[in-house]
């Protein structure tokens, strides 16, 4: 009897240890499986929504795991797509952006980097081989060693372009972040803007300083003097007409730059319109001892245009030609068709333009030296091409000094 309860507990007990061992190897064996799982959920290969959170052995640690493994992959995700969306940003952007080391090795540059640098690959370089401008490597060389940020701005002049960099340190890193800003079309802007204010001042102070001076001597006892007080009054006369003749074009300049001169287009012979602006001009031509003559093939299609507006446009060109080609010499108005457009141009063989003037002889109130010391406003040119893009075309002028000028403008077909 004993011997056979001893039996019966030796296979309960044998039966118990293969249990523990068996539910010990099962444990191995699913910590094994889900290590696997893990390792995959860390390196992104495996949604954290496949790891089980229910392991036997483990109880409670695999659902808590699974929630950090959840919490971190939305994490990461949100990063992704703020970084996705920092790149976009960059690519974009119109001012260049570059990271660097404290040793001065890019780690980040954006297309703007080597756009306005005029580089190829920038990461990985030395900044001193991007850049290539002195004062701008100082600048950021001040900003590393001063901890403090820094703003250098310089002209290229081969490329007629002004940069400003401003360099911030990174205080985690040790490098620095800099900011390059393309800033030529601003400060273009702001030379316009002084030679805006520096011509009208001009205009203004001739004709305002001939009417007291003239009304000054009337005042003084010339109104006695009949035939001198008339010839006063004729001068001063043509002074109010050529401040109105002044104020007239700003005001037409203002509306046709603010869109508030609706062009009724309709379709226009080329042929036509050239005559009709030489008829207007014929005086001016025969008095100036010039010799005019017309190009133009008389099988030319129509152009969508506002007949008045383009008369304008040639009378004003046509006037600049006369006024600055010498007795003898000659002017030339041409039409063409070139491909779904009509090319007017205006030629003449007059004392022409000098290069540094040409990019700007369409602003507002500039005017050349030798016009300067002739009449007008200095409005025609820029009216004319605002007439010519409310149109839909370009104008433009080539010219040699000593050569002559040529306008050009494009009007397109009907």
């Amino acid at each position: 009897m004993n011997s056979n309860l001893l039996g019966f507990l030796l296979i309960l007990l044998s039966l118990g240890l293969g249990y523990f061992i068996w539910q010990e190897f099962d444990t191995r064996r699913n910590i094994r499986k889900y290590s696997s799982k893990l390792q995959q959920a860390a390196t992104g290969t495996l949604p954290a929504e496949e790891v089980p959170y229910q392991i036997r052995g483990l109880h409670s640690l695999p659902a808590v795991i699974h929630e950090v493994i959840l919490a971190d992959q939305t994490k990461i995700q949100t990063l992704e797509t703020e970084r996705a969306r920092l790149a976009a940003v960059l690519e974009q952007m119109t001012d260049g952006v570059l990271i660097a080391d404290p040793v001065g090795m890019v780690k980040f540059a954006n297309p703007a980097v080597s756009r306005l640098f005029e580089t190829g690959e920038t990461i990985g370089r030395n900044i001193v081989e991007v850049i290539r401008q002195y004062q701008l490597i100082e600048a950021w060389r001040v900003c590393q060693d001063t901890g403090e940020m820094q703003t250098q701005s310089v002209e290229i002049p081969n490329r007629h372009q002004f940069l400003q960099l401003i360099a911030i340190p990174d205080t985690y890193t040790g490098g620095s972040l800099l900011l390059i800003q393309d800033l030529t079309r601003v400060r273009h802007l702001e030379t316009v803007r002084r030679d805006f204010v520096s011509n009208i001042s001009h205009e203004l102070r001739t004709p305002l300083a001939s009417l007291k001076a003239l009304t000054e001597t009337l005042q003084d006892g010339a109104l006695e003097d009949h035939e001198a007080a008339n010839r006063f009054l004729v001068r001063i006369e043509a002074e109010v007409d050529a401040l109105t003749q002044m104020a007239t074009e700003l005001l037409e300049l203002s509306r046709i730059e603010s869109g508030q001169v609706p062009l009724e287009l309709k379709p226009v012979n080329p042929a036509t319109l050239l005559f009709t602006a030489l008829d207007r001009m014929r005086m001016q031509v025969e008095r100036a001892a010039i010799s005019f003559s017309v190009v133009c093939p008389p099988d030319l299609p129509s152009i969508h245009a506002d007949a008045p507006r383009l008369e304008q446009v040639l009378v004003n060109l046509i006037h600049n030609s006369v006024k600055f080609t010498p007795p003898g010499g000659q002017v030339i108005l041409s039409a063409q068709k070139e491909e779904d457009f009509i090319c007017i141009a205006v030629q003449d063989s007059g004392v022409g333009i000098s290069p540094d003037d040409l990019p700007r002889i369409f602003e507002r109130f500039y005017k050349t030296d030798r016009a300067r010391t002739s009449g007008g406003t200095g409005l025609g040119l820029s009216i004319s091409r605002h007439i010519v893009e409310a149109h839909g075309g370009r104008i433009w002028v080539e010219s040699e000094e000593g050569k002559g000028s040529t306008f050009f403008f494009t009007i397109p077909l009907v």
